[in-house]
């Protein structure tokens, strides 16, 4: 349900919006401040989004939890579609959405939303490696000899 209102009332209120400006400044400038945002918008979060790939490879480097990155690249993604979305409500979620303090609070907030059930890394469950966990030993490698199991084929040089 709270989909469907986005859905309709963010279109009203962009509407609203468009006609309140261009009756103040006129069409030609609302439209080359749409334009402008749109252009300004989509080098930010290129920037940004840049930012945010070295903050993950970093962090997986590192072996560190890379969840923040990620989520932080998600928001910087979603802010440019708010961006490239023509009117003035969109662009100033979107402008918000760029600034790492807002990214930072709205994850916060979805922190305490959201539960994790479980974390995997690899295909196994992620537990801390205890002294138990690791057994001594000695080895010694075996080639076995290798014999050819058939004749040379007629494609093949001799």
């Amino acid at each position: 349900m709270s989909l469907l209102i986005a859905f309709v009332l963010v279109p009203m209120i962009e509407i609203g919006l468009f006609i309140k400006v261009g009756g103040l400044i006129g069409i030609g400038w609302t439209l080359a401040i749409v334009l402008a945002t749109a252009i300004a918008g989509s080098w930010l979060v290129r920037m940004q989004g840049l930012k945010a790939l070295a903050e993950l490879r970093g962090s997986l480097n590192e072996l560190r939890d890379p969840t923040e990155p990620i989520a932080h690249g998600a928001l910087i993604l979603f802010a440019g579609a708010l961006l490239l979305t023509p009117g003035f409500f969109t662009d100033t979620m979107g402008l918000l959405l760029l600034l790492p303090q807002v990214r930072a609070a709205l994850l916060r907030y979805l922190a305490t939303r959201v539960r994790v059930e479980r974390f995997t890394m690899g295909g196994r469950p992620a537990r801390p490696q205890t002294p138990d966990d690791v057994i001594d030993g000695e080895f010694t490698v075996v080639d076995p000899e290798k014999r050819p199991t058939h004749g040379p084929s007629g494609w093949t040089r001799h």
